[in-house]
């Protein structure tokens, strides 16, 4: 995927240093717009696990309006966690930790919290309702659209979609971003 030449400069170096890195795995543009604006709505930290080569901070860093809000945002792999390292060296809202996301459960609450569905262990609702502070954003991404009820993928139920849809504490909703790919949207109540 190449970068559009409508998209915010921060995202454009993220996308460079992604090639250069070899990393094809990141959040789609149609996401990371909706990142951008959560992220406008935001004050005080956010946070990311599972940083890549930071363009899904990048969309969040490109959303954000005020001097107040901070990205703080952790890459198990030391290779890609440098390499994003590289789009925010001189961005004193960002910070990119080579580290284990678990690395960022002391630095909470957050305002909004961006997570890869594909990484189940850390993002059910009860490892990190708490992490996210009352009326604060979770965006889980990386779903495929499901019409039916209880959402199935694979020929399964998705459990973690029914989990997240489903609890009390959130008040969520799964929005299609592309004709194959949605997000789910939490705000803690």
């Amino acid at each position: 995927m190449s970068a559009s030449p409508d998209l915010p400069d921060v995202v454009e170096r993220a996308f460079q240093v992604s090639r250069r890195a070899g990393y094809v795995s990141f959040c789609r543009n149609e996401t990371g717009r909706l990142l951008a604006m959560l992220a406008a709505t935001r004050d005080g930290t956010m946070a990311e696990f599972g940083t890549g080569c930071g363009v899904g901070t990048a969309w969040l860093r490109s959303g954000v309006r005020g001097e107040k809000a901070r990205i703080v945002t952790a890459e198990l792999d030391p290779k890609l966690a440098k390499a994003a390292g590289e789009i925010f060296a001189e961005d004193d809202q960002v910070e990119v930790l080579a580290a284990d996301w678990s690395t960022l459960l002391d630095r909470g609450p957050y305002s909004l919290l961006f997570l890869d569905s594909g990484q189940p262990g850390q993002v059910s609702v009860d490892a990190v309702a708490d992490l996210v502070e009352d009326g604060g954003i979770v965006v889980l991404d990386d779903f495929t659209p499901c019409e039916v009820w209880p959402p199935i993928t694979y020929g399964r139920v998705d459990t973690l979609r029914e989990e997240w849809l489903t609890d009390p504490r959130f008040t969520a909703v799964e929005v299609m971003v592309a004709s194959d790919a949605s997000t789910i949207i939490a705000t803690k109540r």
